[in-house]
């Protein structure tokens, strides 16, 4: 096949990806914030390509937290494939079960593989998303790539779309660039309140989320926090502890005291 026509072979296929009509309509799954899936048109389409970026250091745990509860809404029980470069396991470090657990993706759903490379993790993500059995497939991939380029993007969309498979894209460290996917998200670590109960030592887990691409919607920017009984994500509430009652008689104004420097002789201003 000559160069031109398998560029107007690829033109044909990114066109139909890119088509908006009624003969799309993907499966959805909620997020459980009511202003995201609104804009997502009720969900997160499933069978579809979707990518998550974030920077490199403790952001990377975020997206990948992000990630792990995208998944356990979308693979409904199903298996997880989830592929990892080496490279990526030695910069961020290995994934907690106990916290996949947490973020909703049961350990005895996931498949872990590791690639030595991305042309390696490219062809391991393919051949997860031809197995219909399969509910989510993730490629972690850290750094700038170029082999993720619009033609493997355009494979890895009509794959998910052939088997209904859901791809998720996690990329650490690297520039959005174009290409098929249905969202795009970028993610970063939100300020987490203190717990409301005193033997917890830490708050639910907050994550600012910004849809940069939305193919079927709106874009926008949310603080969503991840509700670990649910298993959802959720809007943030505005008072995470309880506040103390107001007292039922308090006097207009309270009675003067003698400040202490006024007593041991020193002027107070």
């Amino acid at each position: 096949m000559s160069a031109a026509k398998k560029l107007a072979v690829l033109r044909s296929d990114i066109e139909r990806i890119e088509a908006h009509g009624e003969a799309y309509s993907p499966r959805r799954v909620t997020l459980g914030h009511a202003e995201a899936d609104a804009h997502l048109q009720g969900g997160l389409a499933l069978g579809a390509m979707h990518e998550v970026f974030a920077e490199a250091g403790r952001q990377s745990a975020v997206a990948t937290g992000f990630v792990a509860g995208i998944s356990g809404r979308a693979a409904a029980r199903r298996p997880v494939v989830w592929i990892r470069q080496d490279f990526t396991e030695i910069e961020s470090g290995a994934v907690s079960m106990s916290g996949f657990s947490e973020l909703g993706l049961d350990p005895r759903c996931l498949v872990s593989v590791h690639a030595a490379d991305v042309e390696h993790a490219l062809r391991t993500a393919a051949d997860a998303l031809a197995c219909d059995a399969v509910g989510v497939v993730v490629l972690e991939v850290w750094g700038e790539a170029r082999q993720l380029d619009l033609v493997a993007s355009r494979k890895l969309t009509l794959a998910a779309q052939a088997s209904g498979a859901t791809c998720l894209q996690l990329r650490v460290a690297a520039e959005p660039q174009p290409s098929t996917a249905e969202t795009r998200w970028i993610v970063r670590a939100a300020h987490s309140p203190p717990a409301s109960q005193p033997w917890s030592a830490w708050g639910a887990p907050l994550f600012e989320t910004q849809l940069v691409r939305n193919r079927h919607g709106p874009v926008g920017r949310w603080i969503m926090e991840w509700k670990c009984d649910e298993c959802l994500f959720g809007k943030p509430a505005a008072y995470p502890q309880p506040v103390a009652a107001a007292p039922a008689y308090r006097p207009h104004q309270a009675p003067t005291r003698k400040n202490a420097f006024g007593r041991s002789g020193y002027r107070v201003a």
